[in-house]
């Protein structure tokens, strides 16, 4: 026969009961855990939510704020951060399994994230089928997703030295991606790098034609120059351009970049935006890239003494971030957004505790004095080593 409990055993259980929450919720914040635990600290203490439900659980990190890339008919409303799919299968190292990563992207759409963003080369095939993946059960109707054309293959091998954007390249990269995906619409789709066998009005022209026979909704470019924009955008109306910007690297503030995306209305995205991993600090001149699966190993700024010099850029961030709070990481992505309206920075990462540490740094508001302090702070350090080499390097006109 069940006894009933007394006041004091019914304080203890109670007691018990909101350690038993509060240690569930502290484990999905503060540790990358089997991401069946993602949804995790929230399904485990408010009960299963479904695709169409959302509901992170108090005090964890979403994001609600909205942008607009791009304007009048090349307008896309995006959430102020997108998410990076790329180091999940491509140049980052080793990664979890496709379970966990399906998992910490749902996780990062549950948590109010619209703006996915990967490419037919990044694996290469394989970040599209993951992302695909993802996107099952409900998914896909609650974001917008980028992927990209234009590096050329053969047979499933990349020919580095050539892109190929070619009319006939565009439309199958677009009907390959589409079977990979399992989708019926590429959101936005970006010519991922120049090609100097194909102006940019006829790359314009051909995605245009896609846009027009509903197999895509949006165009985008990456890395090129401000007279490839203008041709472009006459032909068929840009909504982002995506290019490397951090505090690390700031070309696109002087070369044009920027001004011409604020003249002609075009969103901006900058990947990279924690420098590769670099300015969350935890990386080091003794740091280990994986031979083969990190293209940050041959990266003259990922040597060891270009990383210790350049870790003084990391320190002048934490010391920033001290006294508001804030992570080296968190006020990088924080300058970013504070820089433009227009701005929509897509961190990647295969770790929840980074999810939540990067979705974090979205509501943060700089005063102009705090933008100059920080900016000032990193100009006098000079960066140590360029971020590409060789070939890749000659193809990037932005």
């Amino acid at each position: 026969m069940r006894r009933e409990l007394n006041e004091k055993e019914q304080a203890e259980m109670s007691r018990r009961g909101f350690l038993k929450r509060a240690a569930l919720a502290g484990a999905a914040i503060c540790v990358a855990p089997t991401l069946e635990t993602v949804t995790a600290a929230e399904r485990a203490i408010a009960g299963e939510t479904s695709a169409a439900t959302p509901a992170p659980a108090s005090g964890m990190a979403s994001i609600s704020e909205k942008r607009t890339l791009g304007s009048g008919t090349a307008a896309m409303e995006v959430t102020a951060m997108g998410f990076g799919c790329m180091g999940m299968s491509h140049n980052r190292g080793l990664h979890p399994a496709d379970k966990e990563q399906i998992a910490l992207i749902r996780e990062a759409i549950d948590r109010g994230v619209t703006f996915l963003d990967t490419a037919e080369s990044y694996g290469p095939y394989t970040n599209e089928i993951l992302v695909g993946k993802a996107l099952k059960e409900g998914y896909r109707n609650r974001i917008l997703l980028a992927t990209k054309f234009g590096h050329k293959y053969i047979n499933g091998k990349r020919v580095a030295d050539e892109e190929d954007s070619s009319p006939t390249s565009i439309r199958r990269v677009c009907d390959e991606s589409l079977q990979r995906l399992g989708i019926d619409h590429i959101d936005l789709f970006y010519q991922h790098r120049a090609d100097p066998n194909t102006p940019p009005e006829v790359v314009a022209e051909t995605v245009g034609e896609l846009i027009k026979a509903g197999k895509v909704r949006h165009f985008g470019m990456c890395e090129v120059s401000v007279d490839t924009i203008r041709r472009a955008h006459a032909v068929c109306p840009i909504t982002a351009i995506q290019s490397e910007y951090s505090l690390m690297f700031r070309n696109v503030e002087t070369n044009g970049v920027l001004d011409v995306c604020r003249e002609l209305g075009i969103g901006f995205v900058p990947f990279s935006p924690i420098n590769r991993g670099f300015l969350g600090g935890c990386i080091n001149e003794w740091t280990k890239f994986v031979p083969g699966h990190d293209n940050r190993q041959t990266s003259p700024r990922f040597q060891p003494e270009a990383i210790r010099q350049n870790l003084r850029i990391v320190e002048v961030l934490n010391a920033f971030g001290r006294t508001r709070g804030l992570t080296s990481a968190q006020v990088a992505l924080a300058w970013l957004m504070n820089k433009r309206p227009y701005i929509v920075p897509i961190p990647g990462t295969t770790k929840l505790s980074h999810l939540e540490e990067n979705l974090r740094a979205v509501t943060v508001r700089f005063t102009a004095e705090e933008m100059k302090e920080l900016e000032d702070a990193v100009a006098v350090i000079p960066v140590v080593g360029e971020r590409y080499s060789g070939a890749e390097a000659a193809k990037i006109q932005g």
